[in-house]
């Protein structure tokens, strides 16, 4: 097993310029970057003005791949391509660190989850989730796991801190298109919490409603403002709101269990914790309006926040030691699914069940990107 990670970063946008930044500082160790592609001359003379020497400079990502130089790559560039670049990752046995969204549609990443299957577990295939390793929702996932909140009632989400002006979809003809980025808010500024709303409490919804509103705040085509309502299986409901046009927003997740209710918000968590089980007490209590006693408890977070590099450091190590992986990329479907499952039910105006139909939500797809006003040409994440 080689000692270091020889490793290509495809896209030179904001996203893979941000990741080459902590690695050529040597914040995550056991990893070498190697090589870098851009099909942008532009992202091509960054490289050559601020990497060193020994990093090979591709226009290609395939050359890249097939170079030699390389023993996984990560890949950071627009939605569309992310699922067949790490296809081709995975057929010339390359491990894989994906940047999100996993891709636009689930069929899409379907395939690409098969491909990581077909290539057997000595690949390691990551999403980057990076707020997977936020101590505040790792504390979530803890107590709902463990059982201290007891089986999960409700989820509510509200997450409209997303404020983007006009200027912002302005700065290229490929933003906020379904053909340049395939969605809006969902896709392009929610994929971490719809990923979160279901790694905290552990279970996927059964089925969905939602309402998406396109260019409803500016003047884009694709969704900037959506309220959805999920059932689960155990008969728990949720709610899931989010907007790129109020100011001030708001990122408030509260989910109420059957031993109380945990909010985070604010960078705290707050545990309303029922002395007894809310069921416990409705089961023996006789008399007319009375509650179970409840405490307030502000959890007390530790712990680092490595963000990227922890992503990136943990998925170097799954290579060199067979770590485990915080957030392996077979399950960037999940949010995913969530955010199809939403456009869906709005373009059908019904429910939509999950798993959803893959080929029903790509012909919907298809008729948006048909009359899509992006233009054609490439773009950076």
């Amino acid at each position: 097993m080689t000692k270091v990670v020889r490793l290509g970063i495809i896209g030179l946008g904001n996203m893979g310029k941000g990741h080459l930044r902590y690695l050529m500082n040597q914040e995550v160790k056991g990893v070498e970057v190697t090589a870098v592609s851009d099909n942008a001359e532009a992202g091509r003379e960054w490289a050559k003005e601020n990497l060193s020497a020994t990093v090979r400079i591709f226009s290609d990502p395939i050359a890249l791949m097939d170079s030699g130089t390389v023993d996984g790559i990560l890949i950071a560039t627009p939605h569309y391509s992310h699922p067949e670049l790490a296809i081709a990752g995975f057929e010339r046995g390359l491990h894989v660190l994906l940047e999100k969204p996993a891709g636009v549609h689930t069929k899409h990443v379907r395939e690409m989850n098969d491909a990581a299957g077909r290539a057997g577990k000595g690949l390691q295939f990551s999403m980057m989730y990076n707020q997977r390793t936020n101590p505040l929702y790792r504390k979530l996932r803890d107590l709902i796991s463990s059982g201290e909140l007891g089986e999960v009632k409700r989820t509510n989400w509200i997450i409209t801190n997303w404020y983007r002006p006009q200027g912002y979809y302005d700065s290229g003809t490929w933003r906020a298109t379904w053909e340049g980025e395939g969605g809006g808010v969902l896709i392009n500024q929610d994929p971490h919490q719809l990923d979160l709303w279901q790694w905290t409490i552990g279970m996927m919804p059964t089925r969905v409603r939602a309402f998406c509103y396109f260019g409803k705040h500016r003047n884009i085509e694709v969704e900037d403002d959506v309220t959805a309502f999920v059932e689960y299986e155990n008969g728990a409901t949720g709610v899931f709101v989010t907007t790129t046009g109020e100011a001030p927003g708001t990122n408030r997740l509260e989910i109420s269990g059957d031993r109380g209710k945990i909010v985070i918000e604010d960078g705290k968590l707050t545990f309303w914790r029922l002395r007894v089980p809310e069921s416990e007490f409705n089961a023996t209590f006789e008399g007319n309006f009375g509650e179970p006693e409840c405490w307030k408890c502000d959890i007390p977070i530790r712990g680092d926040y490595p963000d990227h590099k922890g992503i990136t450091q943990n998925w170097v190590n799954a290579i060199l030691h067979g770590e485990e992986l915080i957030a392996p990329g077979e399950e960037g479907i999940k949010g995913l699914m969530l955010s199809n499952a939403m456009l869906l039910s709005t373009w059908t105006d019904n429910w939509v069940d999950l798993p959803i139909d893959e080929e029903l939500f790509y012909s919907h797809l298809q008729k948006q990107i048909q009359q899509s006003e992006a233009k054609k040409g490439v773009a950076q994440s």
